[in-house]
């Protein structure tokens, strides 16, 4: 597909960093588009995890709560949201970081002055013209159109690592999988979808340790919300690692969004739901709520460890959850019931993941003062 634009374009700083970036461009005009769909200046949402923590599962649920359908393209777009994935910005191919040997995960695989000059042209209202890396072939493909929008998500290992790109954000998330469940998820996803071999992803795990510790890890001290996903503490010795402990950290100074809380905020809560009103199987689930610190900053920090079975019930639970930011009655439980079978839908994944998407929502609206329209049920 040929990309159309009115834009006129100059080489973007970071261009000649690399051959396959040579035609990387920004527009030397603000778009149209802002003008068409009436937006003073888009917001900017950076997503950091490692490869296989969810992220694709996250970014449904938000196009969701924003009740947007996105492209089934490279870089998907819809009428609301578009979606930047960062590996675009690696300098090598495949093959080049063979070469080099260096990961994905290192400083110098990848291409941050680039990445600061487009995401902060997006931020102006600008269009770019934006490499493509291609995860089926490991290559890097031609340059792609890509313009202004009401949010613009960019998600992947770096996008609160380099000190300009992260200038650029209104919100920032983390996600943060521990050790044993990123094995399980890594190994689920890429024998069953890629078709790669045990071997094979343990090797890269181990590859990739030393690298994720020094260059992708250290960004979740400063982000807005973190969300840990760690082995439950409800069965001792639990050697499955199937039920999870889910812990939402909140940022209790962050400047765009107020923390959620469950029943009474700045208390200590804990709390096991009535068996008749939400239904659970072996070992049941328990919440948490109550002040802490991480990093040296405080947070509040809401936990969810263990799993239900109604989805319907959910909305038993909502209503002790409070400043989530729902549009109406039982939002968040319709929310989980519109992707039933994604993963987490059961566990604290899922419930986390649809109130960071409404944090997300009511992020834009305070820097925009425009209410996002929803649908009832």
């Amino acid at each position: 597909m040929v990309n159309v634009s009115t834009d006129t374009w100059v080489k973007a700083p970071g261009a000649d960093k690399s051959s396959h970036h040579a035609n990387a461009k920004i527009a030397s005009n603000v778009s149209e588009v802002l003008a068409k769909k009436g937006i003073e200046r888009p917001v900017i949402i950076g997503v950091a995890a490692d490869s296989g923590c969810g992220k694709s599962t996250f970014l449904r649920r938000v196009t969701g709560i924003f009740g947007t359908e996105v492209s089934k393209t490279h870089t998907p777009v819809g009428n609301f949201i578009s979606v930047i994935c960062l590996d675009d910005y690696h300098l090598h191919d495949r093959m080049g970081r063979r070469e080099a040997r260096v990961t994905a995960l290192d400083e110098a695989a990848n291409n941050f002055e680039l990445m600061a000059s487009q995401i902060q042209a997006l931020r102006e209202g600008k269009s770019i013209m934006k490499p493509i890396y291609n995860h089926e072939t490991g290559e890097i493909d031609e340059c792609e159109l890509v313009e202004p929008n009401h949010i613009i998500v960019i998600e992947g290992l770096h996008p609160m690592y380099d000190t300009r790109v992260k200038k650029s954000l209104d919100f920032s998330v983390y996600l943060d999988l521990a050790d044993e469940v990123k094995i399980a998820w890594k190994i689920q996803r890429d024998m069953a979808e890629r078709g790669h071999s045990l071997e094979n992803i343990l090797a890269s795990i181990e590859s990739r340790k030393p690298d994720f510790a020094q260059f992708v890890d250290p960004q979740k001290r400063d982000c807005d919300v973190v969300m840990e996903i760690l082995p439950t503490r409800l069965i001792p010795d639990d050697d499955e690692k199937k039920v999870l402990r889910v812990r939402l950290l909140q940022d209790e100074n962050s400047e765009n969004f107020d923390p959620i809380f469950l029943y009474d905020e700045g208390s200590t809560i804990d709390w096991v739901p009535c068996g008749r009103k939400l239904t659970c199987s072996y070992p049941g689930i328990k919440f948490h709520y109550g002040p802490d610190t991480y990093y040296d900053k405080e947070v509040a920090v809401f936990e969810v460890d263990g799993g239900f079975e109604k989805l319907d019930e959910m909305v038993y639970v909502e209503t002790h959850i409070e400043r989530a930011g729902t549009k109406f009655f039982g939002e968040i439980t319709q929310s989980l019931l519109r992707n039933p079978t994604a993963p987490g839908s059961k566990n604290g994944t899922g419930l986390i993941q649809v109130i960071m998407a409404m944090m997300m929502r009511s992020v834009y609206e305070k820097v925009t003062g425009k209410p996002v329209a929803v649908s009832g049920n």
